[in-house]
């Protein structure tokens, strides 16, 4: 189920929404799971029972953890149980396709025999839940975090529905105490209906519609350098408002049922740095990254050439973990050399002489070329589509679907990006001049809704 979807606005939020508040305030972590198993078993209910096994036995290794660290050991046996177990989960359902592939195309080199398997499916959010069960047991292992009081609230958090499929991903420790015991009030419920009507703008009339000029571009072989140059704005665009799209209406959804969840993106395209993206881009994800990777393999404790091998090494498994494809790979080496580079240079870009708005330009120019790697279908083709930008390929033949609704979004997209304040600025500042036009537009994506046949989001597949 997505939220963009009249089954979900029209049928399941307001049924869920009315059980949650009229039930006992001692049963309402029971309703949100079983909400948000229904929620996440629509697709396939058999990948419920995948979550299921992951909640059980994270919940029974940190039990087991605390009784070993009060009997004086530690529990590190539990604790790599879980660890083995996630990854291991992840492991299986993401990168087993993709590693017969790659065996294949070695095997076909030196014409050897053929793998034959059966495809394995992708659970959708498996990502992000497996990232969140994890960091449970390795904060309650690490002494930073106190095991979850019950079964009950454990379920609630793993089962979580706003935010289960497509993040932000939600550290246990950061909403323990909202398991327990959370507030509710009309103006955070408030508050919430703003940041979840926001989202649905940014991703039903931005992300959607220039999403239909960024697959024209990457589908094509022979655009001209000025419209590869537009489809992959599109993208950035698209990419942007999709994924940022949907953690405000997760951050919203949240609020209206009384969790506070972190904020996932701060601005990323008004970056002077790579370095400085990443403290705005998926700071969820980045966040994770730095505190459960890139701290434990030393950070920048041990020496200059260790500190770059640890960025290098983080980003190229933080592209890893987007996706099952060289590109994904491609496009962490990419992050990470850009980093280490900045790093090098005293955490500073080598354009840093310039005014803050053009540096803002050329951040913004080299992230698009990491998407160009990011959206690409495979390797070659990302450098068939750099090939045309430059012009060096691309016989001009394919003319990109333009229309004004295109340059309306556009538009629209850039005025939220460089010129308007955060979607959390606007949920703490709802005054008329914000919420009145919020409203309109919201509307306006309601009617967008009802025209389109399937509105996927483009981080369900990671």
């Amino acid at each position: 189920m997505v939220f963009a979807s009249g089954v979900f606005l029209y049928f399941f939020l307001p049924v869920f929404l009315a059980t949650y508040y009229l039930a006992p305030k001692a049963w309402r972590s029971i309703v949100i799971a079983v909400a948000s198993y229904f929620f996440y078993g629509w697709w396939r209910p058999d990948f419920v029972i995948l979550m299921w096994i992951s909640t059980v036995v994270d919940y029974t290794c940190g039990k087991r953890i605390v009784r070993a660290n009060s009997s004086g050991s530690r529990g590190k046996g539990w604790l790599l149980l879980s660890v083995f177990l996630n990854l291991g989960l992840l492991a299986y359902f993401k990168y087993f396709n993709f590693g017969v592939d790659t065996l294949n195309s070695i095997f076909a080199q030196f014409d050897g025999p053929s793998l034959q398997f059966a495809q394995v499916i992708l659970p959708v959010g498996i990502s992000f839940y497996t990232f969140q069960t994890l960091s449970y047991t390795v904060d309650v292992y690490r002494g930073q975090a106190a095991p979850v009081r019950s079964f009950r609230d454990f379920m609630c958090y793993v089962a979580l529905f706003p935010q289960l499929v497509a993040g932000p991903i939600v550290r246990y420790n950061t909403i323990a105490e909202q398991l327990h015991s959370r507030t509710h009030s009309l103006d955070k419920f408030y508050r919430g209906v703003l940041a979840f009507q926001a989202g649905m703008v940014k991703k039903l009339l931005i992300a959607d519609v220039l999403g239909q000029v960024a697959d024209v571009a990457f589908a094509a072989s022979d655009l001209t350098p000025a419209h590869a140059w537009l489809g992959a704005i599109a993208y950035t665009f698209q990419i942007y408002f999709d994924f940022s799209g949907y953690s405000d209406m997760a951050i919203g959804l949240g609020l209206m049922i009384g969790f506070r969840f972190p904020v996932n993106f701060d601005q990323p395209y008004r970056s002077i740095s790579i370095t400085d993206f990443w403290r705005r881009w998926h700071i969820s994800l980045s966040s994770f990254l730095r505190d459960y990777l890139y701290l434990p393999l030393g950070g920048n404790r041990k020496g200059r050439i260790r500190t770059y091998i640890n960025l290098s090494m983080t980003m190229l498994i933080g592209g890893f973990w987007h996706g099952a494809n060289w590109t994904f790979i491609a496009w962490g080496a990419y992050q990470g050399f850009w980093l280490v580079a900045e790093r090098l240079a005293g955490r500073r870009p080598f354009y840093f002489r310039l005014p803050c708005a053009l540096q803002m330009a050329c951040t913004f120019v080299l992230v698009i070329f990491g998407w160009v790697l990011f959206r690409s279908e495979s390797i070659g083709a990302a450098g068939e589509y750099f090939s045309t930008m430059f012009g060096f390929s691309g016989a001009g033949e394919v003319q990109l679907p333009l229309r004004p609704i295109h340059g309306y979004a556009a538009l629209a997209g850039a005025a939220v990006i460089w010129l308007m304040p955060t979607t959390q600025t606007l949920m703490h500042d709802a005054k008329a001049r914000w919420a009145i036009p919020l409203q309109v537009a919201f509307w306006l994506s309601l009617v967008h809704l009802h025209y389109v046949s399937h509105v996927p989001f483009l981080y369900f597949q990671f």
